[in-house]
């Protein structure tokens, strides 16, 4: 079984700045892209920005140039350290991970939990 675990949201002043973290944990072979996504009330969910498993990255227009996304293959994380925020980055941020739990079965997505970022003064 796959859990995937949120961290670092909360409630920032615009301008200022959250790294969220997401580690994978359970039973995993192999690990793909893994991928930041958020959803804000009344809107669907949109992706921020993703990153291979050769670290190529891809970012939503919006954020480009005060988000980055990274990980830590030997902790299975994920993290996006977003700079600059403004208070239309408020929302729900989803991790999701493609990975294969065991040899020889598909890879597929796994969401996580969800941890919400509010920017406001």
């Amino acid at each position: 079984q796959v859990q995937l675990v949120e961290s670092g949201g909360g409630l920032v002043q615009p301008g200022g700045s959250l790294r969220l973290s997401c580690a994978a944990s359970g039973t995993i072979f192999r690990i793909n892209a893994m991928g930041w996504y958020r959803q804000a009330p009344g809107k669907q969910r949109e992706l921020v920005a993703t990153i291979t498993r050769g670290s190529s990255t891809n970012y939503a227009e919006s954020v480009k140039g005060r988000f980055t996304i990274s990980r830590d293959n030997a902790k299975n994380t994920v993290y996006l350290q977003m700079n600059s925020l403004k208070p239309e980055d408020t929302a729900v941020y989803y991790c999701n991970i493609d990975l294969s739990p065991r040899l020889g079965i598909t890879s597929r997505g796994y969401w996580g939990q969800g941890t919400q970022v509010t920017v406001s003064s």
